[in-house]
């Protein structure tokens, strides 16, 4: 269950209010928390920490203690309920807390990446940092690998999400299990820029929460900052680079730390001769009797935008529903409509449904949770 007051309240939990209702307001903070009674007008009255916030009633009944998680701060912070309904061992929640005020996406790490990978900048690098940054951008997908079946597996399974497992199958003689794999690169990249001084230890700008509490959300590619635009000096990336090494990794993390047996949430870096940009994927099997599948992806590409999909999978009969922000590129996708239904049809399946939509869904929760937009 997630509680996500207005801003109003926002201005009080990023300690813009004196007193003690700014206290404990920290990313991956946990708190006491219980409920008060009702409103005349149905609203629900809880009591987190030293604040008491209005919330609407989630159609659960709540116990008459309970605590909560700050998953982010900003316009919308969100809390998580603890508790019986989410039964987290401490030391998840211990690595979660640690996590979760570090975490962001892979695009700031791309733009830098990017920009160091300029022969005039790249060659001012020693060769093992040369030689990390080189594994980095081999671990990255490629638009031809990932319009296979089988190269989208292969992706999956390299994107770090499932590096432990996998080195826990592995012969111990085994030395390339981890080679291409995303978290191993950007493991053994952390390993060599150790040292280095970090840009923003302690994040002051707003943090996404994770991705389970969000959805798919497309992610285009992020111009650096002016001070690194001109420059042509490699050791004035070298600080971010760190930050953004350290921040994607947490983010893969608390992607790892949240994944279920049959729920799964994957961000997958693509590179072409363009530049590269971020597929993100979510997979969840349905518990039901048919034991269907959803799988939600979205990528913004710049010659397309910002685009979204959701296919729904129900023993042998399908559905795609598809949202992209811009009209020509609706149009682009439903020209290829004709095409996709022969494969379809060769490969034995039905199509509920095939459709386009202009413009983007609301970004929301991909699990079971209740959303309760609360005010002070």
């Amino acid at each position: 269950m997630i509680i996500q007051p207005t801003s109003v309240a926002a201005l009080t939990w990023l300690g813009a209010a004196a007193g003690a209702s700014s206290e404990g307001w920290r990313i991956g903070s946990v708190l006491s928390a219980r409920p008060l009674g009702i409103t005349e007008q149905g609203l629900m009255v809880l009591q987190v920490g030293a604040l008491t916030v209005e919330a609407e009633a989630p159609g659960t009944k709540l116990p008459p203690q309970f605590q909560v998680r700050v998953l982010s701060l900003g316009a919308q912070p969100q809390l998580e309920i603890l508790g019986a309904a989410s039964p987290l061992d401490s030391n998840v929640n211990q690595a979660l807390r640690e996590r979760l005020p570090q975490q962001n996406g892979y695009a700031p790490l791309l733009a830098t990446v990017g920009a160091l990978s300029q022969w005039s900048i790249v060659r001012q690098l020693p060769p093992y940092l040369r030689s990390a940054l080189a594994l980095l951008e081999h671990s990255m997908s490629t638009p031809q690998e990932l319009s296979t079946g089988d190269g989208l597996r292969q992706a999956i399974n390299r994107s770090g999400l499932f590096l432990e497992a996998q080195l826990a199958q592995a012969p111990a003689s085994d030395a390339t299990t981890a080679h291409d794999d995303m978290k191993g690169a950007m493991l053994r990249l952390l390993a060599i820029l150790k040292g280095q001084p970090a840009l923003n230890e302690s994040n002051d700008v707003e943090v996404d929460p994770p991705l389970f509490y969000r959805g798919v959300v497309p992610q285009g590619r992020l111009a650096l900052p002016p001070e690194l635009v001109h420059t042509s000096e490699a050791t004035d990336f070298l600080p971010r680079l760190n930050a953004d090494v350290q921040a994607a990794l947490a983010r893969l993390e608390v992607a790892q730390l949240q994944a279920g047996a049959a729920h799964w949430m994957v961000e997958i870096p693509v590179q072409d001769m363009e530049g590269a940009d971020v597929l993100q994927l979510m997979l969840k099997q349905q518990q039901d009797a048919e034991q269907g599948w959803t799988m939600g992806f979205s990528l913004d590409l710049p010659s397309l935008g910002p685009i979204v999909g959701e296919l729904h999978l129900r023993g042998m009969r399908l559905s795609v529903r598809l949202w992209a922000q811009r009209r020509r590129t609706v149009d682009q996708l439903e020209e290829q409509f004709d095409d996709l239904r022969s494969r379809l049809d060769a490969s034995g399946l039905f199509l509920d449904q095939l459709s386009c939509q202009l413009g983007l869904p609301q970004a929301g929760s991909s699990v079971s949770a209740v959303f309760l937009k609360a005010t002070v």
